[in-house]
């Protein structure tokens, strides 16, 4: 029948979902009890909160957050910023070389940025930016991602939308605004996600051109926490890690609904 799940399409459902929660599962149980119950699940183990309050008082982490919400935050306006405006040229104006400009583009999602590290490290360099939060941003304000995603929406919106704006007046910008821009919002709102996950979990960039605190994110940050010469123990460090993963499990559970509906939505337009 059709929309019937296979059964062995089930059973493997939910084993990946096993395997995807199995580590989510223990970081969980080894936060929450003593260092003598980390692999130890009994039942009867006592419940504690002490591993977090040792792992806020062991690291700034107060101010890891801080560095990361700044990170995430520059990061993802300067790519609507710049994505909204490349994508409004490449989906309703023409001009000379917008092909290949737009090739260019798409090449870029075939590059991996681990491949750009050295050149772009030479790059933050000479600007004098190391060690700052805009040494980390940089790189990743310009998203090919973004400008595909938001050019394919763009493309969608009706000309009919835009003739009547421009009978009451309105310019290009004015256009974008006020047409383009709201009836793209489930698309800004699936890459809004996509983005904030990414660099909130991005780890070898940030690790590369920072060296203090004052600049260090959350990855960055836990993991010199979890260096084995520190000392700290598995507990302590599982503790350190749900308070990284946290606020975007929280932000997962909460919009979850939105957030498929968004990808649907972007991927059928």
């Amino acid at each position: 029948m059709r929309g019937r799940t296979h059964p062995v399409e089930a059973v493997a459902a939910w084993l990946l979902a096993l395997i995807w929660l199995a580590p989510l599962a223990y970081a969980f149980w080894s936060a929450l009890h003593p260092a003598a119950y980390a692999t130890s699940f009994s039942l009867s183990a006592p419940w504690t909160l002490e591993n977090f309050a040792r792992a806020w008082k062991q690291a700034p982490f107060g101010r890891y957050y801080l560095n990361t919400v700044l990170l995430v935050t520059f990061i993802l306006v300067g790519q609507l910023i710049l994505s909204t405006l490349a994508a409004y040229a490449f989906a309703r104006f023409r001009f000379r070389g917008s092909g290949i400009a737009f090739a260019l583009v798409l090449l870029q999602l075939m590059i991996m940025p681990d491949v750009l590290i050295v050149e772009n490290y030479r790059a933050i360099a000479k600007l004098g930016l190391l060690d700052t939060i805009p040494a980390i941003a940089l790189p990743y304000l310009a998203s090919a991602f973004g400008i595909f995603l938001l050019r394919q929406t763009f493309k969608s919106v009706p000309h009919e939308l835009v003739e009547a704006a421009r009978v009451e007046g309105a310019g290009p910008l004015v256009i974008l605004w006020r047409v383009y821009v709201p009836l793209a919002r489930p698309t800004y709102v699936a890459f809004g996600l996509v983005s904030v996950s990414y660099h909130w979990n991005n780890f070898l960039w940030p690790l590369i051109v920072t060296n203090s605190v004052e600049a260090r994110p959350l990855t960055v940050g836990l993991a010199v926490f979890g260096a084995p010469e520190t000392g700290v123990d598995w507990s302590v460090i599982t503790a350190a890690t749900v308070m990284t993963m946290a606020p975007l499990l929280i932000a997962f559970l909460l919009f979850q609904r939105q957030f498929v509906q968004s990808f649907m939505r972007a991927g059928i337009r």
